[in-house]
């Protein structure tokens, strides 16, 4: 016969209380320079690098021009070597695109090894040269008031 002691019972229900999310990090790809810097920045709330041979949701905002915030909404894929990933995402902002209108943005980077750093392309709406960069206080920040 097995017995738990009460106290080891008491943790089983706690474990379903934390997010799956609530530890992944924020991932963000500047475009062109990146916001700020005359390009586009996407940001990528609780988004961290799959595992090799997946994907995973991407959804999180866009930041271009000098006030625009997009809400961004795709999928990042690994290779299964894990030297491509690839960001597939749709913008919206009615104000910015007009009423119903949509965006996309195709963002392929790769690295020399599997630890390198990735550097690419944007094929989209923002196209430009791509590379990670520090998702910044700045740029996590979504102002109640903006474009």
């Amino acid at each position: 016969m097995f017995r738990f002691k009460t106290s080891h019972l008491m943790l089983f229900p706690l474990l379903g209380l934390i997010p799956a999310q609530s530890f992944a990090a924020n991932f963000c790809i500047a475009v062109a320079g990146g916001f700020g810097h005359g390009g586009t920045t996407f940001i990528g709330k609780g988004f961290a690098v799959p595992a090799g041979n997946n994907c995973i949701p991407w959804s999180g905002i866009t930041k271009t021009a000098s006030t625009v915030i997009l809400t961004t909404t795709g999928t990042g894929c690994l290779s299964s070597d894990g030297k491509v990933l690839t960001v597939s995402v749709m913008n919206a902002d009615p104000p910015f695109f007009g009423a119903g209108q949509v965006r996309a943005d195709y963002i392929r980077m790769s690295r020399p090894t599997t630890s390198g750093k990735f550097s690419g392309q944007d094929f989209g709406t923002f196209g430009g040269s791509a590379v990670p960069v520090t998702c910044t206080t700045a740029l996590l920040n979504l102002p109640a008031n903006h474009d």
